[in-house]
């Protein structure tokens, strides 16, 4: 995602979300639960990026011998999440950062409960 001259990196299998903000019902017109929304145990968001995935070891990471430069050819197991979906997630896992005075939550794939997703015309 770029914003200005900056451009934001996902690490890993991470999303970064922009969060709704304290309403028992979701932009996408799913409405949450009073004790979820009371206890602010789930929430949810839209992604404007994810992560590469999940990493994999290289195979050829075991047979290495020392001396030889490592290849950099990491593989990564890809995210169920991408970018526009409507993402209800975990509020404790999530961690919030503010950037050009907008809130974003980072979330790991692991806390997310649910994804919305817009279907395509042809399907």
């Amino acid at each position: 995602m770029k914003k200005g001259p900056k451009e934001i990196l996902v690490i890993g299998d991470r999303v970064l979300i922009i969060p709704d903000m304290g309403d028992d019902r979701s932009n996408s017109g799913l409405y949450l639960p009073k004790w979820a929304v009371e206890k602010e145990s789930v929430q949810g968001g839209r992604i404007v990026e994810t992560g590469p995935g999940i990493p994999l070891p290289s195979p050829n990471d075991v047979e290495q011998e020392p001396w030889k430069k490592p290849e950099l050819n990491q593989k990564h197991i890809p995210l169920q999440a991408r970018v526009g979906d409507y993402a209800i997630f975990l509020r404790k896992s999530a961690v919030e950062v503010k950037m050009d005075k907008e809130t974003y939550l980072i979330v790991p794939q692991a806390a997310l409960l649910l994804l919305i997703r817009e279907k395509k015309q042809h399907e």
